[in-house]
């Protein structure tokens, strides 16, 4: 009887153990640009794991500001906090922040112009004179030039842009301000910008939609967004002159520049990159992660999902539209997740 009743302690133990492993809730907030891929491994981990990791999936700039109020365990966010932040951050939580590199991912201009099927190939110019107000119209030479014989209407074009602090507009508009020196001296770069013109829509998913609904309508939005919604996407004028679409291949070669000189937080922009078939509008995306949490279990488990996503985690990202991070990269995260505490 006696044994039994040690039997029946040791199996009542264990099966706490599971469900106290099966209970933890571990909560993070930010960008809409990799929430596809986020939900996927977040899933996949669960069933693998054990650990629950619950993602909002609400800007770059809302993920920011509730991973600084700690509010959430983790942030997530396509631009990388800049000094100011990470000082309110430090001066909030006595602690630092960690920037972790999750995916390569591409904004694409997408865009509704009726009885126009095709890819639309873009400048700099265009791109920067289209946001800014200074081209109006669809047939304007700007845009007709590098799109001979397509017969574009003389419409009024729709400028659809985030009304939420974004990530997305930071890749958007830090490309923009390194191809324009107006746009960079009047708006510069940024996850919320005072826009010139436009209207505005909340999330990737809103500026997607309101893009489909509206005709003669331009935006931004991250590939898959463009890719699962099938709106048509353009193709924009690089560094070095040609005319890149993107995918895969000119999204991980944006980064290959990046790689020797990655610097050790992890901040680092690959917008308008060299290289002839680099897609110009790329970006890493990164995972906010304070370095000292107070409940180890949670800090355990978002360690463990940090080494899983950036190895493991790679086989799944290609399917998604997404680039997987470049080898180099990777080696050096492992190292700096020792930081956490």
């Amino acid at each position: 009887m006696r044994r039994i009743a040690g039997m029946l302690v040791v199996v009542l133990a264990l099966g706490g153990m599971v469900w106290a492993q099966s209970s933890l809730l571990i909560n993070g907030a930010g960008a809409t640009f990799p929430a596809p891929i986020y939900s996927k491994w977040f899933d996949e981990y669960h069933k693998a794991n054990g650990s629950q990791f619950n993602y909002q999936s609400v800007g770059s700039g809302a993920g920011i500001k509730q991973v600084t109020e700690g509010t959430v365990d983790f942030g997530a966010s396509d631009g990388p906090m800049n000094d100011d932040q990470i000082k309110a951050y430090r001066t909030k939580n006595a602690a630092g922040i960690l920037h972790f590199p999750t995916v390569l991912g591409a904004v694409v201009p997408t865009y509704n112009i009726p009885g126009v099927s095709g890819a639309l190939s873009f400048t700099p110019e265009a791109l920067s004179g289209i946001f800014l107000g200074r081209i109006s119209k669809w047939n304007d030479p700007a845009i007709a030039g590098a799109n001979q014989g397509v017969n574009l209407p003389a419409n009024d074009i729709v400028v659809i842009h985030r009304s939420d602090g974004s990530g997305t507009t930071y890749i958007w508009t830090d490309y923009l301000s390194k191809v324009n020196s107006d746009w960079k001296d009047k708006v510069g770069k940024g996850a919320s910008v005072n826009w010139p013109v436009g209207l505005g829509g909340k999330g990737n998913e809103g500026v997607t939609g309101l893009i489909k609904q509206t005709p003669d309508a331009i935006g931004y939005v991250e590939l898959i967004y463009a890719a699962q919604n099938k709106v048509n996407y353009g193709i924009v004028k690089n560094a070095s002159g040609s005319f890149v679409k993107a995918d895969l291949a000119s999204v991980t070669e944006a980064a290959a520049g990046a790689v020797k000189t990655m610097p050790e937080d992890f901040r680092v922009s690959i917008t308008n990159a060299p290289g002839k078939t680099a897609y110009p509008i790329s970006s890493f995306t990164w995972l906010l992660i304070p370095d000292k949490f107070k409940d180890t279990a949670k800090r355990d488990a978002i360690k463990g999902f940090l080494k899983w996503a950036i190895t493991d985690g790679q086989g799944d990202v290609e399917g998604l539209s997404y680039a997987k991070l470049p080898k180099e990269v990777v080696e050096k995260e492992l190292k700096a997740i020792n930081k956490i505490q």
